[in-house]
């Protein structure tokens, strides 16, 4: 039934109840347009929506229509979509032609109209804001009305084509309009362009439970909030100085996202009436009609049988060789966008986000969220609170690297070891290496105590307690915003199954529970056999890292010789600096060499585990690449960490590796500089070589692709769903690379820290870059992808947590083991002149060098030479009973190293805990206001349905109840 807005405004509205009052007082304003879409939705289509297969007409002009055609008068009484399906049998019936590949093309509509005889009735000019409308909705149709959706990609030469017609055929039979066009740098390429109309969005938006806006939100104050006035002029305050600052975003500039601040419901055409529709071109934003055509896409059937569905498998089968939506326009423009505004929001976002100009200021996530989609909004909303997150750690770490530069010319182990001129070192090689003085490694010790001085303990546990703080407060982060987009009660539908899946196990079948239709199933015996085969996959892999970490051991151990003797006076000198940056580049190079092998395996090894769906598939495949580079990268820091000058024996008894070359020692001012240097190299290069992978090398691509069609055309004007078809498609993994590299960044932001307080610096400084890296890739190199829907950012944040335990883990032992902290403790309050409390002026790590190094009679390693000569250990002297064993000392560290570890772990987990308690994962004024609007939407509801239905009775002349009939 049809409603005129005059009939609706003369009557007298209802008299809402007590407990929706305050809320229908504010949101009254709205009565207007709630009125309004009612006819909206019993109407025809309007001029600018206007399909291209009809052209729809009034209900009189119908029946003359289905008068002149002879047909039945049951159709008279159709609905809406309903007489759109039955013009579209007409329009075949009356000469429709396919223009396919086979057929002549005159660049013509692929669906002919069916057109009343006076065409000038509905040849309307547009208004000023219809023009916006158009400049900002992106590509259109040739009668430059209808909007593209969606666009379908192939070639002519490609022979699939039964099923493609089968499938073009059965879109439009579902409400889908579709026009082809040729491309014109390529002629063997064909664009399908696809729009889908009013009737078919509102039927699919209430299939899939669409949200939509039907009331202005209201907030309430209760007697509590009153006791918090000085609070709230404190947050006004800060609210105020934030308007000032300059790294917010100017909200005149995204006029678009000034939202309605609406309560939404599940859409329902039955209850249209409930529902804000202003526009039906904007009702409805591009992200969701995009959602929609591709559910429709991969439900689709091209050929008869159960399995032969949708468009990734018509995408495998190469039928179609791209699916993709549009973007809606260009992202610069000739005028200013200050002067002019924005062309669209490609436009906007580079001009407001993309550009390197706009590296100091906030993200836009709405308008992110708005063209993306949710599950890339929430990807750069956590990209961008880690990056903010950072600047706490990484002014921390300045802090303790800065406390070492400080104090390097006070530190007492520095200043001993500098003036040392009279205490040689043993060799540190058999051959070529002669005795050297301590105070040559002078430099080596300041530099040591940059990274190993009295801020590292605190360090550690500062960065153990930010992992937790971080990744609980972005669950608080993620919680506001899901209520903010409105995901809250959106749950994830019913995935489809994966082609292979189907294919290998189509012949054991049962039923799912979830939808009750026969599916097929994989046995649990096969399932076990191919984890196990999968898990064997993986420690082979990890294996052969190991391996890898053990080649560059044993080149370290074949080179340091060779730079002990060599001819550059320069590396001759600093040969064990020389052996262990070559080592590094080396490792690097293997690092990227076998991560191109990992990726290839993983694919391998997900594919052989013949995952169900699509979710199952990519975290798995995402776990086994987390898992494959994590162990490349970090291999051989934990090997420098823990391993390098552990097993060495000592002079005149070194161990040997396979009785031939001798293991490699520390540096006399220990190992913890051999770590900085690995973990420094490796960070620094590969974060370099990302960035050229994720920018540079589409921008090449890109370029090339450019030159080409140039030198195929030269005055003709591309389109812009060809440009896109001509940029990059997106990763083929998704976010998952994305989501991969930030997520080792964070290991090696946290695991080592106490060895690298810069670390948080170098990856602060890399997101500020990789977040404009990003932005300008999605939106000026990339094909616009699917705008998806997530509510979280999936099993990362698990892997998150898992780094965050295996970081206290880690830094515990480093502390404990590689630095030095342990030793001088030790020797502070055992073994120094403060170990009695008797002569508290002095220093009390005096004469701590001379207690960490052991003698050697040079005599024993039959040189010619004679005396003493030094090593880093804690042995007994070659006069004592016990030579060369170990003293009572060296027990007292390795029994104190162990209790650091356990008291260590023990006091960061039970702070990690109780912080983690502590801050909920959903604030408690938004599950209040959660809890309230669910409440406050069953009551607009239901005043709603009452009004409605109370108009109704006016109508029809029955007599007006103030309840439910």
């Amino acid at each position: 039934m049809n409603i005129s807005k005059s009939e609706i405004t003369k009557e007298t509205s209802l008299k809402p109840s007590r407990r929706s009052l305050p809320c229908l007082a504010q949101s009254y304003a709205y009565s207007k347009s709630l009125s309004q879409s009612t006819s909206l939705f019993q109407s025809t289509e309007s001029e600018s929506q206007a399909p291209t297969s009809i052209t729809l007409i009034s209900s009189d002009k119908a029946e003359q229509v289905n008068t002149e055609e002879n047909q039945n008068d049951s159709v008279l009484k159709c609905s809406f979509a309903d007489l759109s399906d039955f013009c579209l049998a007409l329009g075949k019936d009356k000469g429709y032609t396919d223009e396919s590949e086979h057929a002549t093309y005159d660049r013509s509509r692929l669906i002919h109209d069916f057109v009343t005889k006076d065409k000038s009735e509905f040849k309307t000019k547009l208004s000023k804001n219809d023009m916006n409308y158009i400049a900002s909705s992106g590509p259109l149709f040739k009668d430059g009305k209808k909007r593209i959706d969606y666009i379908l990609v192939y070639r002519k030469t490609n022979i699939q084509y039964d099923k493609r017609n089968t499938f073009e055929k059965n879109l439009r039979a579902e409400g889908l309009m579709l026009e082809k066009e040729p491309a014109i740098a390529s002629p063997d390429i064909m664009f399908i362009k696809i729009h889908i109309p009013w009737d078919t969005l509102c039927k699919y938006a209430e299939r899939l439970n669409i949200r939509m806006p039907f009331r202005k939100k209201c907030y309430y104050t209760d007697g509590r909030s009153k006791s918090m006035g000085r609070m709230q002029t404190y947050f006004r305050r800060i609210k105020n100085w934030m308007a000032h600052n300059p790294m917010v975003l100017d909200k005149s500039a995204f006029p678009d996202l000034e939202d309605s601040d609406c309560y939404t419901g599940p859409f329902s055409r039955a209850r249209i009436h409930h529902f804000i529709i202003n526009n039906k071109d904007t009702f409805f934003s591009n992200a969701t009609r995009s959602r929609i055509v591709y559910h429709m896409l991969e439900r689709t059937k091209y050929e008869n049988g159960i399995s032969k569905v949708g468009i990734r498998k018509l995408i495998n089968n190469g039928s179609y060789i791209a699916a993709f939506p549009p973007h809606e326009g260009a992202y610069k423009s000739s005028q200013p966008i200050k002067t002019h505004g924005p062309q669209n929001n490609r436009h906007l976002l580079y001009e407001r986000w993309a550009r390197w100009g706009m590296w100091y200021k906030h993200q836009p996530l709405d308008l992110i969220r708005l063209y993306f989609g949710e599950k890339i909004g929430l990807y750069f909303a956590w990209l961008g609170w880690y990056t903010g997150m950072l600047i706490p750690a990484a002014i921390v770490g300045l802090c303790v690297f800065f406390y070492g530069l400080f104090t390097m010319n006070k530190s007492q182990v520095s200043q001993e070891i500098c003036k040392a001129t009279e205490v040689f070192m043993c060799p540190l090689c058999d051959k070529n290496c002669s005795l050297q003085r301590l105070n040559d490694s002078c430099i080596y010790a300041k530099v040591t105590y940059l990274f190993d001085n009295g801020g590292t303990v605190f360090f550690a546990i500062f960065m153990a307690i930010w992992a937790t703080v971080f990744l609980e407060f972005w669950k608080r982060r993620r919680s506001i915003l899901t209520y903010t987009w409105d995901l809250i009660e959106w749950e994830e539908e019913e995935e489809t199954l994966r082609p292979q899946f189907e294919a290998k196990y189509y012949k054991m079948e049962i039923v799912n529970p979830i939808t009750g239709k026969p599916e097929p199933h994989q046995p649990s015996s096969d399932k076990v056999t191919r984890l196990l085969v999968s898990v064997s996959g993986i420690f082979f892999m990890i294996s052969l890292v190991i391996t890898a970490v053990f080649g560059v051991v044993v080149y370290r151990l074949v080179v340091m010789e060779q730079f002990a003797s060599f001819k550059w006076n320069f590396i001759k000198q600093y040969w064990q600096f020389a052996t262990s940056a070559a080592a590094v580049c080396i490792n690097f190079i293997i690092i990227m060499l076998l991560n191109l092998a990992y990726e290839k395996i993983a694919y391998l090894l997900t594919n052989l585990e013949y995952p169900r769906t699509e979710s199952e598939w990519e975290n798995s495949f995402a776990l086994k690449m987390f898992l494959f580079q994590f162990v490349n990268l970090n291999s051989s820091i934990f090997y420098i960490a823990f391993f390098l000058g552990r097993f060495v024996g000592h002079p005149g008894k070194y161990n040997k590796l396979f009785d031939r070359w001798r293991l490699e020692e520390c540096h006399p001012s220990g190992c913890l500089i051999d770590l900085c240097l690995q973990m420094g190299v490796i960070m620094f290069l590969k974060q370099i070589w990302n960035n050229f992978m994720e920018l540079g090398y589409p921008l090449i691509q890109n370029w090339w692709s450019r030159h080409k069609i140039k030198r195929g055309i030269h005055d003709a004007s591309i389109p812009q769903w060809e440009n896109d078809w001509n940029l990059q498609p997106m990763n083929l993994h998704g976010l998952m690379d994305e989501y991969l590299e930030m997520v080792l960044q964070f290991g090696f932001t946290t695991i080592f820290v106490a060895a690298f307080p810069l670390a948080p610096l170098l990856a602060l400084l890399n997101n500020i870059i990789e977040i404009r890296l990003d932005a300008y890739k999605f939106v000026t190199q990339w094909r616009r992808p699917l705008p998806a829907r997530a509510t979280d950012i999936g099993i990362w944040l698990g892997i998150l947590e898992g780094i965050g335990i295996l970081a206290v883990i880690t830094n515990a032992f480093v502390i404990a083991i590689t630095s030095d902290y342990i030793p001088r403790f030790v020797y502070e309050y055992k073994y120094g002149p403060c170990a009695n409390h008797v002569e508290q002026s002095e220093n009390c790590l005096k004469g701590y060098v001379n207690n960490s190094l052991s003698f050697f009679d040079l005599s024993e390693l039959g040189m010619g030479k004679s005396g003493y000569c030094r090593y880093r250990d804690y042995r007994g002297p070659p006069w004592s009973s016990k030579p060369y064993e170990f003293t009572l000392q060296y027990w007292h560290i390795l029994a104190a190293r162990l209790a650091f570890i356990i008291v260590f772990e023990h006091l960061v987990f039970g702070i990690k805990s109780f912080i983690a308690y502590l801050i909920p994962d959903v604030p408690k004024g938004l599950h209040e206001r959660i809890r309230r609007e669910k409440y406050l939407v069953q009551e607009m509801m239901y005043e709603a349905e009452l009004e409605h239905l109370q108009q109704q009775r006016r109508k029809s002349g029955q007599p007006v109840h103030h309840e439910w009939p």
